[in-house]
């Protein structure tokens, strides 16, 4: 069973408790008791929102997992939780993180949900000194993107998530399946994701080409545009079968909603970050199935919490059972995130000094349950990997399920079903 709240403590409380800021305190607690302060931010409103879909849940069993305290060197400490809303801005991002810095005094940071909350948080944090923990964001635009320099990173900073080289990996698994051309058309918006999936460095184009696709793609797109015309076309020109890239999700129901009416009818399409959500699939009605996307975390991850032993499809249930909605892959990181700051508030030396929480972030080594958190062990300075596969959305009984079609960087991440071609 998992640990978290039932499912009507929950619903009743989420309403009074999660309003935004939140502020999660336990006075029961002794008034004698030193408190720590942890700022949290991501994007419950806007178009990222899916991403946050899970936090009230999470946040909810967070809160009752310490409202009894956290030890460090003989103390109990009061756990403070202050929540804020991005609103899927990263000027807001900014903003929020620096009330939470300078007003609330926040202690450690943490953020998740793409380049645009997790960036200018962390670069708040990085400013001010303040000890930061992030994830749901792929390295590259998380280090690159904030001007991170290879051999020397940052300060007080540190990310734990995927990067492109593996979602190029999955990717690749995945489409050597399909037997189609290997011509693929490309969406890239004009942000932060957009130019680092895009980059031809760093991202996809370079790879691509090395395991010989070829790779069309007629510019990058601003954010939010409603015509996807000129793409649609350049991609029925060069014969393209298969699509890919890395959109919001308004932005893709605005290209395949096109794509129909301009008779474009590719036979795999895979999208990062636009696809990860169940809500977004079912908005999609029939042309849904078979849209295809990474696998950060899942019910079948054969990971457990280091929290509450509570195992990936523990968790998953108990937000479905609490919400009556599917789970959602950002749900797994989020917990993650609260596992790594519990380990790091115990094994701190001195939680009165910003270095030493920091030490104890670099010193991490965490089974959690998105996989082992281990900044010794990483692609860069302050970034740690967590594994990755590739999986299908496929309609059963009038219900879509996620299913793991490509594991083989991650082979320990069963299978749950086989590629099939759209169409």
């Amino acid at each position: 069973m998992s640990k978290y709240v039932s499912r009507r403590r929950f619903l009743k409380g989420a309403a009074a408790t999660f309003a935004t800021p939140a502020i999660l305190s336990h006075t029961h607690a002794y008034a004698a008791d030193p408190v720590i302060r942890i700022g949290h931010v991501s994007p419950r409103t806007g178009p990222l929102a899916g991403f946050a879909e899970a936090d009230d849940y999470v946040l909810a069993g967070i809160s009752e997992l310490f409202s009894g305290g956290i030890k460090n060197n003989g103390k109990t400490y009061r756990v403070e939780i202050i929540s804020k809303d991005s609103q899927s801005n990263p000027n807001r991002a900014a903003e929020v993180a620096a009330d939470l810095i300078l007003r609330d005094e926040v202690d450690i940071i943490v953020a998740a949900s793409t380049p645009d909350t997790v960036n200018p948080v962390a670069d708040q944090a990085e400013a001010n000194e303040v000890p930061c923990i992030t994830t749901d964001c792929p390295w590259q635009p998380y280090f690159f993107g904030r001007q991170g320099v290879p051999g020397e990173g940052f300060e007080s900073t540190y990310h734990f998530f995927w990067g492109l080289e593996d979602v190029i990996s999955a990717f690749l698994d995945m489409w050597g399946q399909s037997g189609v051309a290997k011509t693929v058309g490309g969406l890239f918006p004009n942000d932060a994701d957009g130019n680092a999936w895009g980059d031809k460095e760093n991202g996809l184009p370079g790879p691509l080409a090395e395991a010989g696709y070829k790779l069309v793609v007629p510019g990058q797109y601003q954010p939010l545009t409603d015509d996807f015309s000129s793409q649609i076309s350049a991609f029925k020109e060069a014969g393209c079968e298969m699509v890919t890239g890395n959109m919001i999700p308004p932005d893709f129901a605005t290209f395949w909603s096109q794509s129909a009416q301009q008779g474009f009818n590719p036979k795999i399409v895979t999208i990062g970050k636009a696809l990860l959500f169940p809500s977004v699939i079912e908005s999609l009605g029939d042309r849904g199935d078979g849209l295809s996307s990474e696998v950060w975390w899942s019910p079948d991850h054969p990971f457990t919490s280091s929290l509450t032993n509570t195992s990936s499809r523990e968790l998953a249930n108990g937000y479905s059972s609490a919400t009556q909605r599917p789970w959602t892959q950002p749900i797994g990181f989020k917990h993650a995130l609260f596992e790594v700051v519990a380990d790091v508030i115990k094994r701190a030396d001195d939680l009165s000094d910003p270095a030493a929480i920091v030490a104890a972030i670099a010193a991490t080594r965490l089974d959690t349950i998105v996989g082992t958190v281990d900044w010794s062990n990483g692609p860069i300075n302050n970034v740690t990997k967590t594994p990755l596969v590739a999986g299908q959305w496929q309609r059963e009984n009038g219900a879509y399920d996620l299913k793991i079609v490509a594991n083989t960087a991650a082979p320990g991440i069963p299978l749950t079903g086989e590629l099939k071609l759209l169409g």
